[in-house]
């Protein structure tokens, strides 16, 4: 079987996490309150500190207040979207500059270059916002990959490790699920898919031991055959 469309992760699957932990969150974190400071007025940004006052409950807000909770939320590795949104205003910024360049590992550049020549349709959902995402696939240092992507998917569809999530991105893509290909390091997100009708496959980038889980496990996009179906039946899947 050929798939149709692939969806991708990014943290763990396409970059690395330590591009993500060590460079963006820091960088995210040290430019925060000099970014609401500067921006606290645009509407963009106004609207995104009003999801965060409703979130906290907090009626009257300021710049050091605002940073203090989202810090807090950073810190304790929340995916809640305004906090993403926040994120990828202020990345962003520091693509512009100059000052962030997105990682990418060379064998899934080269793979999803491959895949989109052989036409099938790609895809993201991250986590991080999809202004994160494009900023990041925009400024590669493989160079803007943007244009091999068919669409983008963040935690507005739900959380990733909800089959829910990957249902509501079924539905906006023009494929049956089962011709949909879902990559992840995470099994909990692959288990999700799966239950979705995806099929599935791990990425095990960092880890020297295969992990123990009944999806199949890459260590590269190079390893990954698309007419392969994962996970096959009878392997036990849906009791992660």
């Amino acid at each position: 079987m050929k798939f149709a469309a692939i969806v991708t992760d990014i943290e763990g699957t396409t970059t690395s996490i330590d591009f993500v932990h060590s460079i963006l969150f820091p960088y995210s974190m040290n430019a925060l309150l000099p970014f609401l400071e500067t921006n606290w007025h645009k509407p963009e940004v106004k609207r995104i500190v009003e999801e965060v006052s409703t979130v906290e409950g907090i009626k009257d807000s300021t710049p050091q207040a605002i940073c203090e909770i989202l810090i807090s939320w950073i810190e304790a590795d929340k995916k809640i979207t305004p906090l993403k949104a926040l994120q990828g205003l202020i990345w962003e910024d520091g693509y512009k500059k100059g000052l962030l360049q997105g990682h990418l590992y060379e064998d899934a550049a080269r793979g999803l270059r491959r895949w989109h020549e052989a036409g099938i349709k790609l895809y993201v959902y991250s986590s991080g916002s999809v202004h994160a995402q494009k900023l990041l696939f925009g400024s590669s240092q493989y160079g803007d990959l943007t244009t091999l992507f068919s669409g983008y998917f963040d935690t507005t569809v739900g959380g990733k490790r909800e089959s829910s999530s990957y249902e509501a991105i079924s539905a906006n893509i023009p494929f049956p699920p089962d011709s949909i290909l879902f990559l992840s390091d995470i099994a909990e997100e692959l288990n999700a898919a799966h239950l979705a009708g995806f099929k599935t496959i791990q990425l095990a980038r960092d880890s020297t031991a295969v992990p123990s889980t009944p999806f199949q496990v890459v260590k590269s996009f190079d390893e990954i055959d698309v007419g392969d179906i994962y996970p096959p039946p009878g392997s036990g899947v849906e009791k992660l």
